[in-house]
């Protein structure tokens, strides 16, 4: 029988905190609208530096809770109340929390669970493995961001074909270029619009100040640089205060720029000569993906998830996959200044065009709630 109303997808996120699972989540949160699905969002927390870039067209309901498991029986009740043909979460602490909650209902929707890390990184203890394990076992749709990672869900999180998905993280290329033409705010220690002229050279890495991210193995490499070169770190997190004393104990303080989050990352990734990835653990690394869409190269460790395939398919040069340490210390002293002081031509690889994205994803979520 065709289907008379429009399927209906509840996204749950725990807050509106500056991470790529956040973004992504909202993206494609808007994006589905657009292809006929009826999008919502369900938040824990309603705080967080995205919340002004929540799309107007998306209806949201706020918890107001701090946790999101004293949350779960008011998620219960709104999951209840909404009747949503889809669950869909990015963050897999989420993911094992809606498992367990969807068990006693008597008809559930549909769960679909993007994972954003490379398990054999983000999961590396037993007991973390074996909860994720189960949570993927209760999933309907677990979507991956590159070869690598479906790989790995397949062998050792006992996803099968047929519950798996490979689908590219989505990059709305058009809106990032139009906030890459900006200038760079809030401008660190002074720092102006004319660091992208002269002989310097300035890298950016961008991310929440957290072990995972790697900028402690960043700032380690930063006393073999030029004493020209300039790092802006964008970006805020409860690593920030260790952060600035290891680069005050290397002699680097003055060198390297603390900016805090920024509302506009792109449009200091559009006049970066390099963007930098040090990543312990990734997915498919969204920063990555936005700064090739400005038209900045990248460089970043092999741990950077599915970073090897994506510079597969980008042209030769654009993507630099080395290890940390002294190669990783070379590919930045081999970057040449760009004098780019805005966006030059976007290098990112087709295929993770947002309407590119959206349109795969709705058709197998169309396909999973009629099936």
């Amino acid at each position: 029988m065709r289907r008379l109303e429009p399927l209906r997808c509840l996204c749950v996120l725990p807050s509106f905190a500056g991470g790529g699972a956040e973004r992504v989540t909202l993206l494609l949160a808007e994006a589905l609208a657009a292809q006929g699905i009826a999008s919502s969002l369900v938040v824990v927390d309603g705080n967080g530096p995205l919340a002004p870039a929540v799309p107007r067209s998306l209806s949201v309901k706020v918890l107001h809770r701090r946790r999101l498991r004293h949350a779960l029986p008011a998620l219960a009740q709104h999951i209840l109340s909404e009747r949503p043909d889809i669950l869909f979460s990015s963050l897999d602490y989420v993911t094992a929390a809606l498992a367990g909650l969807l068990l006693p209902f008597r008809r559930r929707p549909r769960l679909v669970a993007r994972e954003a890390n490379l398990p054999s990184l983000a999961y590396a203890s037993a007991g973390l493995s074996r909860w994720m394990r189960f949570a993927y076992g209760r999933c309907d749709l677990v979507i991956a961001s590159s070869r690598r990672m479906a790989e790995e869900l397949r062998a050792h999180y006992r996803v099968c074909e047929r519950r798996l998905m490979l689908l590219p993280n989505p990059v709305d290329v058009s809106a990032l270029r139009r906030h890459a033409h900006a200038q760079p705010s809030p401008a660190p220690d002074g720092l102006t619009d004319d660091f992208c002229v002269g002989d310097a050279r300035c890298f950016v890495a961008s991310g929440r100040l957290v072990s995972q991210k790697g900028f402690d193995r960043l700032l380690a490499c930063w006393p073999h640089m030029h004493p020209c070169d300039r790092l802006i770190l964008l970006g805020d997190g409860p690593g920030r205060e260790g952060l600035m004393r290891q680069a005050e104990a290397l002699g680097v303080a003055r060198r390297v720029h603390f900016a805090g989050f920024v509302d506009n990352p792109w449009a200091w990734y559009a006049r970066a000569d390099a963007v930098l990835l040090a990543s312990r653990f990734e997915g498919m690394p969204n920063v990555a993906l936005e700064a090739l869409a400005c038209g900045a190269p990248v460089i970043a460790t092999p741990e950077s998830g599915g970073i090897g395939e994506l510079a597969d398919e980008a042209a030769p040069g654009d993507v630099a996959v080395v290890p940390m340490g002294e190669p990783y210390i070379a590919a930045m002293q081999a970057v040449s200044v760009r004098h780019a002081c805005g966006p030059s031509a976007s290098r990112l690889p087709s295929v993770h065009a947002m309407e590119v994205v959206a349109a795969a994803l709705a058709t197998r979520l169309k396909a999973l709630a009629s099936g």
